[in-house]
C-alpha cells in the first residue's frame, strides 16, 4: 500500500503537471488524455465523449448482500482561465495567456488521489455500491456540468449523492469551509443590442443615438436592486462592456451592452430579469430606439443539500478537527456544479489553500494565484473519508 507521504508526492506531481499544461474551456484535450492515462494505471474504467472533453471514471464495490448498492460521485473541474501567469516557478504555465488561476488543477489531482487511495486501501472490498469520478470541462464558461448531465453522467449507475471541493484563498491551509445551504449566486449573463439611427455628429436631431439610450439603461440598472428587491435579500446587476461607434463625429447605428445578474433566490432572480425588461421598454419609449435584451444560460442558484452539508461537516471535523472547520456565508461567485445538485443531493466544500507566512494569499483568477501544496493532502483525506462515511465504513 502506498504510504501517506508517497501519496502526497504523487498528487503534488500530478497537480504540477496539470498546472504546467493548462487548457481553456472546451479545449481540455491534453488534460482529458492525461486523466485517462492516470485512471488506466489505477485500473479505473473510464468513459469519454466524442463531442465533449472530460472523463468519467467508475469503481465498483465488491461487497454484496447489503441491498443498498448506492453510488457517490466526486466532481472535479478541469479547465483553466485566459490569464497570463506571473512568477517563475518550475511548474509555471507553458501556454502563453492561459493559467490555472482558479485551482482546477488541484481539484483534478485531489480526485485522482482519492481514486488511488481507494484502490490502495482495499476500501472496495468493504462497500456495496459505486464511486463515480466526474472530471468536468468548461466550468469557467458555466456550461460543462449541464453538458455532462445531458450525456448521462449521473446515470448507469444512478448517482445518489455528489460532492465537490474548491480551493479557497480566504482560508488558511489545513482548514475546510462549508455552506449550510445556499453557497453561490446564480449567474445570468445578458446582452442588450440597442438599435438607433446613425447620423453625422453635427446633426444629432436627424438620428437616434443608441449611446445615449444605452447610458440611460446602464444608469437605470443601479436603481433596480433598491427599487424592486427586498433589502433583506442580496443580488447584483453589473455591466461589464459597452461598445458603440468607431468615430468621434459619427452617431452610430447600434450600441451593445453586456453584463450579468447574480442572485441567491430564484424568485429574486426572476424579479430582476422582469425589471430589466421593463427598463428596456421604457428606454425605447423615451429615445425611440429598438432594443433586444437576451439572457444567456449561466449557472443556477447554488443550493447545497442540508443533510449532505451536515455530513461533510462531520467528516471534515473527523479529519482536520473542529477548530479547523469553518461555516461559510453565501458568496456572489457562481458555480455550474449546482446543475448537478438540481438532479441529486449534493454539496460543495472549500479547502483552505492560503499561507500568509509563505506569501500565498492571492485571490482566485489572479495571475499570482498559488496554493500551499498541503491542501492537496487535506483534500484527498477529507473526500476519501466522505466516501467511507457515505458507505458507513469504519475508517
Amino acid at each position: 500500500m502506498t504510504s501517506q507521504n508517497d501519496l502526497k508526492k504523487w498528487v503534488i506531481n500530478l497537480r504540477n503537471d496539470f498546472h504546467k499544461h493548462p487548457e481553456l474551456s472546451t479545449f481540455e484535450k491534453r488534460t482529458t488524455e492525461r486523466i485517462c492515462e492516470v485512471l488506466k494505471t489505477l485500473h479505473v474504467p473510464t468513459r469519454t465523449f466524442d463531442d465533449l472533453t472530460g472523463v468519467v471514471g467508475l469503481l465498483q464495490g465488491e461487497k454484496t448482500g447489503s441491498g443498498e448498492n448506492r453510488t457517490i460521485a466526486l466532481r472535479a473541474d478541469i479547465d483553466a482561465l485566459p490569464v497570463e501567469e506571473s512568477g517563475s516557478k518550475s511548474y509555471k504555465s507553458t501556454h502563453a495567456g492561459v493559467m490555472h488561476a482558479c485551482g482546477h488543477d488541484a481539484h483534478t489531482a485531489i480526485v485522482l488521489g482519492v481514486a488511488k487511495k481507494i484502490q490502495d486501501s482495499g476500501l472496495l472490498a468493504k462497500i456495496d455500491g459505486s464511486v463515480k469520478f466526474i472530471f468536468q470541462p468548461a466550468e469557467e464558461k458555466l456550461g460543462g456540468a449541464k453538458a455532462m448531465i445531458e450525456r448521462g453522467v449521473l446515470d448507469d449507475p444512478a448517482v445518489d449523492q455528489i460532492i465537490a471541493g474548491h480551493m479557497d484563498p480566504n482560508l488558511s491551509v489545513g482548514t475546510v469551509g462549508l455552506f449550510a445551504h445556499i453557497g453561490h449566486a446564480s449567474s445570468d449573463p445578458f446582452e442588450l443590442v440597442i438599435t438607433g439611427k446613425g447620423t453625422h455628429g453635427a446633426r444629432p436631431h436627424l438620428g437616434v443615438n443608441p449611446i445615449t439610450a444605452g447610458g440611460c439603461f446602464a444608469a437605470g440598472l443601479d436603481s433596480i436592486i433598491p427599487r424592486c428587491i427586498n433589502p433583506a435579500r442580496s443580488a447584483v446587476v453589473s455591466v461589464g462592456t459597452f461598445h458603440a461607434g468607431k468615430a468621434g463625429n459619427v452617431i452610430p447605428e447600434q450600441a451593445v451592452i453586456q453584463g450579468s445578474v447574480r442572485a441567491h433566490d430564484e424568485t429574486v432572480r426572476k424579479e430582476i430579469l422582469e425589471a430589466m425588461k421593463n427598463l428596456v421598454r421604457g428606454v425605447d419609449s423615451m429615445f425611440g430606439t429598438r432594443s433586444e435584451l437576451v439572457f444567456k444560460s449561466g449557472a443556477p442558484v447554488g443550493v447545497n443539500d442540508r443533510d449532505v452539508s451536515r455530513s461533510l461537516r462531520r467528516t471534515s471535523v473527523e479529519v482536520v478537527g473542529e477548530e479547523n472547520v469553518k461555516d461559510l456565508p453565501f458568496i456572489m461567485g457562481s458555480e455550474d456544479f449546482y446543475y448537478f445538485t438540481q438532479q441529486c443531493p449534493g454539496a460543495m466544500m472549500r479547502f483552505g489553500c492560503a499561507s500568509e507566512e509563505d506569501g500565498i494569499n492571492h485571490p482566485l483568477h489572479s495571475p499570482d494565484f498559488e496554493i500551499h501544496e498541503d491542501v492537496l493532502e487535506v483534500g484527498v483525506d477529507v473526500l476519501y473519508r466522505a466516501v467511507e462515511n457515505f458507505f458507513k465504513v469504519e475508517g
